[in-house]
């Protein structure tokens, strides 16, 4: 059943029992993925109680189990190199909740980007990267917590290719044995913003600024959601079932205003291969597509995403647009970031806006954050620095 949304603001008041239904045979994976194992074909990574798990429904209503503790991150090349406010928000509320984890310095690149961008790949290829990367989880007894889209929906498409397609397995298995490795395959793959969405509550419970007259709008990563759409949590009580939960569903928690706009649907105009190519075609769809419906339709005061290229391409290509006359601007960050801007995370040090180009400093005023202080701290810090101190550091490296 689908109910016509009209509320522009307010939507999580709206109900429905709303599926939709991609008119195709969908199997649930985890079912032959059991058999697998019990026939010896390949091991899977369980999540069991030591990860003390909270289930979220999927598109089709299945049950997925998110891990909430003993996790291995599986970062983003463009976090870490773009924007690194975005993995450092994560580490922050874990180590506030007291998440056991392991930030890995011994994993590979997904190698998902030549996929996309159609350059240098193959199944085997990457489904080798994919499994190495598990079994670097594996054998240190963790799950692995994926922080990047992209990595996010190969992975997905790895695991459901490795268990539907046995000469794939068998290659694969013999590229792992030779460099000591076995077939590994998590029970799920789940995504950092996953996470968000279940300890959402919790989160919410750090919340040090009243967020009622802020209004957000979501743009959903199209590789968390669009790719093996039965995967994706989906919540009727959020967006009425018609939108993904995640990002949306941490945002309503906090108290911020979720704001509908009419091209939600959309890709943030990275696309991968012709933002190598056609460079001037992401920029204009930024502005047209997507900044603009959110700054005229929704009067958005901050675009919220859930993703490495996404926060990129909506952020960094404003002030190429605002060159060009576009009036339009909204700052651009990642539910996380978002998340522990509002609970108290240092704007420089943690949150780390001030590599943002789009100007976030309205935003922070209007919340009642004197991000002034923030940067006079800061500022003061890399002084130190300068004279020989050490820098600060989320934890100690072992």
């Amino acid at each position: 059943m689908a109910i016509e949304i009209r509320n522009r603001l307010g939507l999580a008041d709206v109900k429905s029992d709303f599926r939709h239904i991609a008119g195709r045979k969908i199997e649930n994976i985890h079912n032959e993925l059991l058999e697998l194992e019990a026939k010896g074909e390949l091991k899977v990574i369980h999540i069991t109680d030591e990860h003390k798990p909270i289930e979220a429904e999927t598109l089709f209503g299945w049950k997925k189990k998110i891990p909430t503790t003993k996790l291995w991150h599986h970062k983003s090349c463009g976090q870490c190199g773009n924007i690194p406010g975005y993995p450092v928000s994560l580490l922050w509320f874990m180590n506030k909740f007291g998440t056991e984890y392991v930030d890995e310095r011994n994993q590979t690149s997904c190698t998902a980007w030549n996929y996309h961008g159609s350059a240098t790949s193959n199944p085997v290829g990457l489904a080798a990267v994919a499994v190495r990367n598990w079994h670097r989880a594996y054998e240190l007894g963790l799950f692995p917590l994926i922080h990047c889209a992209t990595s996010f929906g190969d992975y997905k498409e790895m695991r459901n290719l490795l268990v539907e397609n046995k000469e794939l397995r068998d290659e694969v298995r013999r590229i792992m044995h030779k460099i000591g490795r076995d077939l590994v395959i998590p029970e799920e793959i789940v995504h950092y913003s996953e996470w968000v969405h279940v300890m959402r509550f919790e989160i919410a419970k750090l919340r040090k600024y009243d967020l009622s007259n802020i209004i957000t709008t979501v743009h959903p990563a199209c590789h968390c959601y669009k790719m093996i759409p039965e995967d994706c949590i989906y919540d009727k009580d959020i967006y009425a079932g018609k939108r993904t939960a995640v990002s949306t569903g941490v945002a309503l928690a906090l108290g911020a205003q979720v704001a509908d706009y009419s091209t939600w649907y959309d890709c943030c105009g990275f696309g991968f291969r012709h933002i190598l190519t056609e460079r001037e075609a992401s920029r204009s769809f930024v502005m047209d597509r997507k900044i603009r419906p959110m700054v005229l339709e929704a009067n958005s005061d901050v675009c919220i995403t859930q993703d490495t290229g996404c926060t990129t391409t909506l952020d960094k290509n404003q002030w190429i647009g605002k060159a060009m006359g576009y009036t339009e601007q909204v700052p651009v960050m990642a539910d996380v970031m978002f998340a522990a801007l509002v609970c108290g995370a240092d704007v420089y040090k943690i949150v780390q806006l001030q590599w943002h180009t789009t100007d976030w400093r309205p935003l922070c005023e209007k919340i009642g954050i004197d991000w002034k202080k923030s940067e006079e701290e800061y500022n003061a810090y890399l002084e130190k620095l300068r004279a020989g101190e050490k820098p600060e550091n989320l934890y100690e490296y072992a």
